[in-house]
This record gives C-alpha cells, structure tokens and sequence, in this order.
C-alpha cells in the first residue's frame, strides 16, 4: 500500500518515507516524526482513531469502485476526498483534484462500502460479559463495524466508553445506548431493572432518560401492565421503544404501544399460530410453533408490521444457536481464538442455561425445521417490505462474537431471500434511518461521516464478500490491513489468558 504526499514524498509500510531530492533535512525530519505519531495511533491496542483534526492533510482513495448503499450499482473508478471526518467530495477519478497536501490511497480493484452498524449488541452485561473494551470494542472495528446498538448493559461504563471513544482515547465503534433492561419483578439478567408495576415503569423510562440513554430496551418477563405503563411514558417522553415483545403481550399489540424494533421474532411465531392464546400462558417451542403455524395468520402480522414501520431484527445467527446450541460444534471455528476463555466457559452457559431442558421434548429435526420457517417468514417481511436490520446479539450467545457474526447475519439474510444489496443495507442505510442518522450516515456520500470499509472483492456479487476487508475508516482516520493485524493479535493474545 502506497501513499502519494507532499514534496514527492511516498510513504510505504516498509520503507517509510522517501523524498526527492530537494526536500530539505528539516522537511524530512518532519515528516519522519509524523509518520511515528501516526503508527503510534494506530498500533496501541488502546487507542482510538478519534477524529482528524480539521487541519490534518486530507484523505484521498482513487480508482475505488463505490458501493453506495442507496440501492445503485456499483461506480466504479471513482475518487472519494475525506477531510477531518468527513466526505467532501466525490468524483471519477479521471476529474479528481488532488489537494497539494493529500495523502493518496490507491485502492484499484476494491470496493468501497459505508461501515456496517451491528444493531444488536451486548458489550458490558454485569460480570457475565468481560473483556468488552478489549476484545468486543476493537473486534468490531476489525470487522469492519463502526457503529453498534447496545441492547442492555451497565449505563455508567458504556457512557464512558461512548466518552472515551469519541474523545479519542479508546478504539471502538459508535455507540448507540440502552443502559438497563426493563424486565420483570424477577430478572433473571443482570444490566436490568426488575420492574414489579405500572409505577415503577414510568420511573425507570423518566430516570434513565435523565441519566443519558438513547432508548428504552423492554425484556421478555416484564408484566402486561407495566410494559403499557412503559410504552406510555416512552411516547410522552419522546423515547424510542424496542425490545422483545413480552412473553405477555401479542406483536400486534407491540405494535400499537409504538414499539420501534422487535427482536429475536419475539412473539412473531405466536402472532402467525393458531394457539397465539395458549402461548401468552403457557409453554412455547419449535414443535408447537410448527404445528399451529397458520400462513394466514403469519401474513396478516406481517402487513401488520409494515403498515407500521415496524422494524425487524431477526437475529438469526443467534436464532440458530440458540435452536441448536446442543448440536453445534464450534470447536472448528476458527475465530474463537478471539474469544475469552471466561466466555467459553462461563458466559455462554449462562445465557444458555435452561435451553435444552426446555427443549428436551422437541426433537432436533423440529428444531431444524424451525429454523428453516424462520428464514421462509424473513422472506415474506421482505416481499411485504417490512423494514429489517441486521443484529446479532454478541456477545450474549455461543459462538456469537462481535464483528465477525455480523457478516454470518448478513449471509443468512441472503439466504432468506434478501438480494446481496438489501442484505447490505441491513447494516448501513438501514439502521441510519431507524436512528434518524441517514444525512449523516449510512451511504457513501457527500457531506457524510467518514466510517468506510475498504473490500477485496465485490460484495454484490457474493455477499461473503464483506468478510474480505482491506482497509477501514473509522471516523475519519485510515486503518490498513496490516494495522487491523495488530489490532487482531493483541484481542488474541488478551482472550488466550482471560
């Protein structure tokens, strides 16, 4: 990878900078200090990109094919100039005018797509998820991830990991903030609030807006009563809802209490069952969903869904685990070199326990089957266009982890049906205009934040394709692939002994 600078100077990872001539000595001594600053940054484990200063020389990529994400094919051989942290222009690259300072990236034959945002996360969860600032953060950013959703966690260190991040102190994505979950009286989670009535519902949703969070995140044992007393006081409070629907509550009725989001399908193979009634009561699984699946039922909830700009957020490759998660052999992944003993061993089990038992009387081929109807109803979401994004609930399942599951999401989007493109925007446009972020983020263009993900190959083409990264711009700020190596082996080398 070669740079083009200032003064003929060509900056190469091995060589290091090299002038013409008649640079002068101080110029290159300059030059040669900058340099070390800059690997600094990105070599320590515990940095973050931050942003550019505004005065910092500008970023430019040429003969780049663009991946808008807007849903228009490929441009290929195109210039794309970031200033700071931010797209300022983009041209063909034929017509790009070079600013005199630029730093140039040559990135013929790759692909330059928005950072993906994974909209399904757990990065702190009380003592059950460790390691969150040294290996969830900086994975997601070797992934390509620049932006999360934090579904629950401990409201005081993810705000100050947000601070830490966009400070420039810390190496992370984005952050967009839940704090506690609201659950029942009896939670069986930590980073939740038991919530025994309507009262202390309304409580909670008016204490956590005074303490910061970006949304209210509802959990699957909280009571009919005060979920409505919370759904309530969420739309006084101009607080976006999301969450499971209640074990208690019908999707449809979610629906109409303004949730936002639904995870997981929580409460979609109840809604498309004939026996929707008994489920609200009593025991569900697989092989009662299979049996009472009415296609009528499921197609009636679905339009229901996009008739309200209702969003979607399957999480399959967390469905899959946790269907299967006595069947699955994970020994062979060869990315849980990347993951902490401790959640081996520990957290894992702990968010698993009391799956099997309860499925002890569903056999593994119902099991399957379900898993397959799973991705049959993400297709019928698609053709009634009801709007989905891509989550994955890292790292709160077995051989979920965070960054590299997102593109096994992306993946079994397409299997569902999805075109390679929408699959894309599941995790770009998509979640940018859920978040009401999309003339900010989202899609490559003019005047939009600067989180981009540099690819080897065409991910239009073959959506594994997005696993294939060579570079990252995480706020502005450039990580090669050699840098993200190093980024790697420190998450490895930190899980080997924690």
């Amino acid at each position: 990878m070669t740079f083009r600078c200032p003064l003929g100077r060509a900056q190469d990872r091995d060589c290091g900078y090299t002038c013409r001539r008649e640079a002068n000595v101080k110029t290159l001594f300059v030059a040669f200090l900058v340099m070390l600053a800059e690997l600094d940054v990105l070599g320590s484990s515990q940095t973050s990109p931050g942003a550019p200063a505004a005065s910092s020389p500008p970023l430019v990529i040429v003969h780049v094919s663009i991946i808008d994400a807007t849903g228009t094919p490929a441009q290929p051989d195109m210039s794309v100039t970031i200033q700071g942290n931010r797209i300022v222009r983009i041209t063909k690259s034929g017509k790009a005018k070079l600013p005199a300072n630029a730093r140039v990236l040559d990135a013929k034959g790759k692909f330059l797509i928005p950072g993906l945002w994974d909209m399904h996360v757990h990065t702190i969860f009380g003592d059950w998820i460790p390691g969150g600032k040294e290996v969830s953060l900086p994975l997601f950013v070797a992934n390509g991830v620049t932006g999360v959703r934090d579904m629950g966690g401990d409201l005081d260190t993810l705000l100050e990991w947000r601070k830490q991040i966009a400070s420039g102190t810390l190496l992370g994505p984005r952050m967009i903030i839940a704090g506690p979950m609201l659950d029942g009286p009896k939670s069986r989670f930590p980073s939740s609030l038991s919530i025994a009535s309507p009262e202390e519902g309304r409580k909670a949703v008016d204490d956590l807006k005074a303490k910061g969070v970006d949304f209210i995140k509802v959990q699957s044992f909280i009571q009919r009563d005060a979920y409505f007393a919370v759904a309530d006081e969420a739309k006084k409070q101009g607080m976006v809802l999301a969450g499971h629907v209640p074990d208690a509550i019908r999707a449809s009725e979610a629906v109409a209490a303004g949730q936002k989001s639904i995870e997981h399908l929580t409460g979609v193979f109840e809604g498309c069952s004939t026996a929707e009634d008994r489920f609200l009561k009593g025991p569900k699984g697989p092989l009662r969903f299979l049996q009472t699946y009415d296609p009528a039922r499921c197609a009636a909830l679905i339009e229901n869904f996009a008739r309200n700009h209702t969003w979607l957020v399957p999480t399959l490759v967390w469905e899959r685990g946790q269907w299967l998660v006595d069947v699955t052999d994970i020994s062979r992944d060869p990315n849980l070199k990347y993951t902490p003993l401790s959640w081996q061993r520990k957290s894992w089990p702990q968010f698993t326990k009391g799956i099997i038992s309860d499925l002890d009387t569903d056999p593994v081929e119902d099991r399957r089957r379900f898993v397959q109807k799973e991705l049959e109803v993400i297709k019928a979401m698609r053709g009634a266009h009801v709007p989905l994004m891509a989550g994955t609930d890292t790292a709160a399942g077995v051989d979920v982890l965070p960054g590299f599951s997102l593109h096994t999401e992306l993946e079994y989007f397409v299997e569902a049906g999805l075109s390679p493109m929408e699959a894309l925007q599941t995790a770009t446009r998509n979640p940018a205009e859920f978040l009401g972020l999309l003339s900010d983020t989202g899609t490559v263009e003019k005047n939009k934040s600067a989180n981009l993900v540099l690819l080897d190959a065409n991910p239009l083409e073959d959506i594994r394709n997005t696993r294939k990264i060579w570079a990252v711009v995480l706020n502005g700020r450039l990580f090669t692939r050699q840098d993200l190596g190093g980024v790697l082996e420190r998450i490895s080398a930190y899980a080997a002994t924690h």
